[in-house]
């Protein structure tokens, strides 16, 4: 495993995010299977790439591996940094930034700091399993608190239900935002894609849970997987349920597979879904994402269901609470202005 020299993006730079001398290896047996690396980082608040079609510019990612084991995951590429592969590896071997609470405070409360919006579950789950053993978000969301710091949470985790208290104090002091994401609503497609998460309906539970405690809570409906819960039958039954759990907002986003999580997805695929990949090529031939037409189709569906029952209005990063991107910069390898939010 290499750790020297990896910076918070994943590439090599100096200085290091953390050394090797700083690293513990640790199993549990709660844990089967998983290999937990507590280290001390440098840093915790990171800035988003330039490139990135995001609506904010910093973040706060405490793990990196996740447990959730996500087949589709688009941070599965980032563990390759560490010379660990972007399949099992990603699912077991997950890293620990052990200091993050107290780093968080030191480097809020620096003079440079200006108070910018901090998002986190943009690269992995801040609220995978493994957050229930080491509880490093109480200690995050108090110093963002301390420092009335905006911020927003993505998550497919109810372990966030655990820190109601903490987020309904932050809404009194700053804007915060708050979203779930719920895919599909299809037990069996969830079992085989998204194996380590709470189940869809856990998760819904969970927006209510939060909506009738005082915190508006959005659905990031992610992802829509082609053939497989992107029929009008299964958006309609999957937004019926986001509006009845009291969802403030529906967002969708269409799957995108980059690499390293496109070659496990694909393996996925191959095992049980095999009839699909033609289809997956024909698709997908023009890069990591979908065909425009094919994401303004889900899109418009969504929103139209989404004004059926109640939810919106939509707004390009609602499901964060943070003001609308601009014009996305592109990339060589993505097409051209896609119609739908991705993901760092």
């Amino acid at each position: 495993m290499r750790w020297d020299n990896l910076t918070g993006d994943g590439e090599t730079a100096t200085p290091a995010l953390f050394s090797a001398d700083a690293v513990t290896t640790r199993t549990f047996p709660e844990f089967r299977g998983i290999t937990f690396h507590e280290i001390r980082a440098r840093s915790i608040v990171n800035r988003v790439p330039g490139a990135s079609r995001m609506p904010f510019e910093w973040t706060v990612n405490p793990y990196r591996g996740c447990t959730h084991a996500c087949v589709y995951c688009f941070a599965r590429k980032t563990h390759s940094y560490l010379d660990l592969d972007t399949g099992h590896d990603f699912d077991s071997q997950v890293v620990v930034k052990v200091n993050a609470p107290e780093l968080l405070r030191r480097e809020l409360a620096t003079p440079r700091w200006r108070g910018e919006h901090i998002a986190m579950g943009t690269n992995v789950d801040c609220y995978q399993r493994a957050e229930g053993r080491y509880q490093l978000m109480p200690g995050i969301l108090t110093a963002l608190v301390e420092r009335a710091n905006p911020f927003s949470i993505l998550t497919k985790g109810t372990l966030i239900l655990r820190d109601l208290e903490l987020l309904r104090r932050a809404a009194h002091v700053t804007d915060i935002g708050v979203s779930v994401s719920v895919g599909f609503t299809d037990s069996a497609l969830w079992r085989t894609v998204e194996p380590g998460t709470p189940s869809p309906e856990r998760r819904l539970d969970a927006v209510r849970t939060l909506s009738d405690h005082g915190v508006p809570c959005g659905v990031l409906m992610a992802p829509v997987i082609p053939f497989l819960s992107d029929s009008p039958e299964q958006l309609r039954a999957t937004v019926r349920a986001i509006a009845q759990a009291g969802a403030t907002s529906v967002t969708p986003l269409v799957l995108h597979l980059r690499p390293g999580a496109r070659e496990w997805f694909t393996a996925w695929l191959t095992r049980h879904h095999p009839r699909l990949l033609k289809r997956y090529d024909a698709l997908y031939d023009g890069g990591s994402y979908a065909p425009k037409w094919y994401q303004r189709r889900i899109t418009g569906m969504v929103h139209d269901l989404a004004a059926e029952y109640g939810i919106g209005p939509y707004e390009a990063g609602a499901h964060r609470a943070v003001p609308s991107p601009e014009t996305p910069t592109e990339t060589p390898t993505d097409p051209p202005g896609p119609a739908q939010l991705s993901l760092l």
